[in-house]
């Protein structure tokens, strides 16, 4: 499974994201690769992504995909990462 946290530069937000996604699924016990990208990266990097994790600002740009785009609203609350990526993973 590939799972792409987005922000604008790709380095700030997106990397926490990616952090704490990783832990999620570890406890999970969900495989999968987590990147972190840029909106510019994105379209080439989120081709066969099965999951999209970003804030709600970007959502507009990442545009037509066949991955489940999830919205966070803190980066930083495992409890929101765990309950969303259930929900889309069953």
């Amino acid at each position: 499974m590939k799972i792409v946290t987005i922000c604008g530069a790709g380095i700030g937000s997106s990397g926490i994201l990616k952090v704490n996604t990783e832990r999620v699924l570890k406890k999970l016990d969900i495989e999968a690769t987590v990147t972190a990208v840029d909106l510019d990266s994105l379209a080439d990097i989120a081709r066969d992504a099965q999951v999209i994790l970003t804030s709600a600002e970007f959502v507009e740009a990442i545009g037509q995909t066949f991955a489940d785009v999830i919205v966070i609203e803190n980066y930083f609350d495992t409890q929101e990462l765990t309950s969303k990526l259930e929900a889309a993973l069953g």
